[in-house]
């Protein structure tokens, strides 16, 4: 069996083509009218709401509406095409924030006056969420982690990632190699990538352990606006799987007990930190020995934005990567830190069977069999009875019935006492 061929895992058969078409195409529309109206294109926005007039109503994984958009742009006959159409002019978006305290934020005081003409108000959980705010240091008065950029020193540097709003770079800083994720030059002046920047500092600065990717410092104070982390030699667990293919238990289990360690410390109480973005890629490897992980990456979700109409990932609603998504987020429902352990237990199927979840299938139709209640086959031989038993608790279409990441901890610990480290999987060949 070819790695093309993995574990397609759905029963029951495909959904209708008819449907599946439809839906996609729905799922693109409500990206292109989100983009027209940030790119104050008003006859495309016309046209698709005489088309679909309920797209007035589309919301981006921040519950961002078109009217939210237009208004903290201040496009004015955006906002009058979208009320013609009956725009809610006091939707909320995650932050709780109407589209009139994003104008004001904003300072668009045209746009202020036309959504109070229609009934706006201006409320909101902290506020409008842009209004310019400096990043906090660690300490009072003391930005310990603010680094000169002339310490960066980029002149071998490579590039190891890239996204809709920034790079990756590797670099040295005082003589230690770093990963620096550089916002671009052109872009550090958008109040929405400042934005989604100090959010992802903010957070990092408060994040030690382990098994999570070191933040060393910033660059706030400076353009281009950059985010220093250590730099881990190892790559990411996606191109170890790749070259690997199915994991021994052991190493499959040694790995799984270095995510959710790092998963129990972000998911710790009071100050729980969702990641969203749980999978492969934003796994790390500290070294080529492969003998330690790390889980990385808490901003990228938020950084990249659709840059082109057809870019359905970033402005449908759903946060984080198909394959790896789970059911209540790819259906807009209130979600929880759970989110976490079902992405995880994708991420524990990959490594036991060598393949990615449902690998058949395009990401997208494979969140949209999750919902419907299927879930990747099983089909390594000597799969062991307590990980399979682990792997179908974690990926539970009801959230409370998964297991918390320190349950999942000394589930592993038990598991680990029972498998050998000569023990490795048997892949059917048919």
């Amino acid at each position: 069996m070819s790695r093309s061929e993995g574990s397609s895992g759905h029963s029951g058969g495909d959904p209708p083509a008819a449907a599946t078409t439809a839906e996609k195409r729905r799922v693109s529309r409500t990206s292109m009218i989100l983009w027209h109206a940030h790119q104050n294109d008003g006859a495309a926005v016309r046209k698709l709401l005489e088309e679909d007039p309920s797209l007035v109503h589309a919301k981006d994984y921040d519950n961002r509406t078109p009217l939210h958009v237009a208004s903290l742009h201040g496009w004015i006959d955006i906002a009058k095409c979208l009320i013609e159409y009956r725009a809610d002019v006091n939707a909320q978006d995650r932050w709780k924030n109407t589209p009139l305290a994003d104008a004001e934020g904003a300072k668009k005081y045209a746009m202020i006056e036309l959504l109070k003409s229609y009934g706006g108000l201006s409320y909101g959980q902290n506020g409008s969420h842009f209004e310019s705010k400096p990043v906090p240091p660690p300490l009072p008065k003391k930005c310990d982690w603010e680094i000169d950029p002339t310490e960066l020193d980029f002149s071998n540097s490579n590039t190891i990632g890239k996204g809709s709003f920034g790079e990756i770079l590797t670099a040295f800083w005082r003589g230690t190699p770093v990963a620096v994720k550089r916002i671009l030059p052109n872009l550090s002046d958008d109040i929405l990538v400042i934005q989604d920047f100090r959010h992802e500092v903010n957070l990092l600065v408060k994040l030690r352990h382990p098994n999570i990717v070191q933040f060393l410092g910033a660059v706030t104070e400076r353009k281009p606006l950059m985010l220093i982390t250590e730099y881990l030699r190892g790559g990411d667990l996606h191109q170890y799987l790749k070259e690997k293919g199915a994991l021994s238990p052991s190493t499959a289990i040694n790995f799984a007990v270095d995510i959710a360690r790092g998963m129990a410390y972000l998911h710790n109480e009071p100050n729980v930190v969702i990641h969203r973005d749980l999978k492969p890629r934003n796994i790390l490897l500290v070294n080529s020995s492969a003998d330690h992980l790390k889980v990385g990456d808490f901003g990228l979700s938020k950084l990249i934005r659709v840059q082109n109409s057809h870019d359905v990932y970033k402005m449908t609603g759903e946060t984080g990567s198909y394959r790896y998504m789970a059911p209540e987020v790819f259906k807009h429902r209130k979600y929880d830190k759970k989110v976490d352990v079902f992405s995880f237990a994708m991420i524990l199927y990959e490594m036991l069977e060598g393949n990615p979840p449902m690998s058949h299938f395009e990401p997208y139709e494979v969140a949209k069999y999750v919902v419907e209640g299927q879930r990747p086959m099983f089909r390594a031989k000597g799969y062991t009875p307590e990980l399979r038993e682990l792997t179908e608790q974690c990926w539970a279409a009801d959230m409370n019935l998964r297991p918390s990441f320190l349950e999942i901890l000394k589930k592993l610990e038990k598991i680990k006492e029972t498998i050998s480290s000569d023990h490795h999987w048997h892949i059917f060949t048919s």
